[in-house]
């Protein structure tokens, strides 16, 4: 890595593993869905004004409508999910579960857009899903009180973010990064103006819970956004997409050290099922024999 994008690539990796702490605390007292509703908010206030300055707003007043659509699925509903989850199953594991994102968009490219996989990914899929499954056997429980409910909302979730990459580079190809990262959050905000309004705490929520709120949507949505964008121009896509492997490392120390959340030999384990899977599915390391040269 070359020193400047290999930091970006770092902290990348340490706001977005921040996150499921931020969410956590946030929760707690505003509630998941306002949680969610107020970082895309605060998030779209602290994109605009950049977005405006780098002369994107034409490309999203031309694509509003497909923007928008992505922002739902890409961060209204997957971020309302996690604020949930998170109340119910500890953030290392729901960072875990996050990393099966580019698994589910390995599959839903080939379901949707006919990419049919090859032996590789193929197996990376089935290696995948496998760590998922073992994950979910070990902490899943569908009792009164259980985690099994909070683990299906993480997948769904997953699946969300699979879906709108799918659905953008279906509909959105060429348009700047930062008009869709803007007008996705705007159009989450809309989305969840009502519920926020409507759910908003009969108890004044604390000054902690309002920085989390606002650490969440600033420094984990709106830069991590700039810096995401960066490291795809700089390091490339393949790069770019592995910084998800990194992320749970990140939000399992927040967790432990914060939280005083437990680590388990079975998740870390599990984790790395998920991880090598994932590598496989989406193309960044390959099984079987290079093809020879000759010189």
């Amino acid at each position: 890595m070359k020193w400047g994008w290999s930091l970006e690539y770092l902290v990348l990796a340490a706001l977005w593993g921040a996150s499921f702490l931020f969410m956590r605390l946030g929760a707690m007292e505003f509630g998941p869905m306002v949680t969610a509703g107020l970082r895309v908010t605060l998030a779209t206030l602290f994109l605009w004004p950049i977005m405006v300055m780098r002369g994107q707003w034409p490309a999203l007043r031309q694509h509003w409508r497909p923007i928008l659509l992505a922002g739902v699925i890409n961060s209204a509903v997957p971020f309302a999910l996690y604020a949930w989850a998170v109340l119910s199953i500890n953030t290392g594991l729901a960072s875990i579960l996050n990393a099966t994102t580019p698994l589910c968009g390995a599959l839903l490219a080939w379901l949707w857009l006919g990419e049919r996989p090859g032996s590789s990914k193929a197996t990376g899929l089935a290696i995948g899903f496998a760590g998922v499954a073992l994950l979910a056997a070990g902490k899943a429980s569908f009792k009164p009180g259980g985690t099994g409910l909070a683990i299906l909302a993480c997948l769904a979730a997953t699946l969300c973010y699979g879906w709108a990459a799918t659905f953008t580079r279906r509909h959105l190809s060429g348009v700047p990064a930062l008009a869709l990262a803007t007008g996705s959050q705007l159009g989450s905000a809309l989305v969840l103006l009502l519920p926020t309004w409507w759910l908003w705490p009969e108890t004044p929520p604390s000054a902690a819970a309002w920085a989390s709120v606002a650490a969440i949507a600033v420094f984990c949505t709106g830069i991590a956004y700039i810096l995401y964008f960066r490291l795809i121009e700089h390091a490339g896509p393949a790069r770019a997409l592995t910084v998800t492997f990194v992320t749970p490392l990140f939000a399992v120390l927040y967790g432990s050290v914060f939280l005083q959340e437990q680590i388990t030999a079975w998740m870390v384990g599990c984790g790395l099922v998920i991880v090598c899977g994932t590598a496989l599915s989406t193309g960044l390391i390959r099984i079987g024999r290079p093809t020879s040269r000759t010189l």
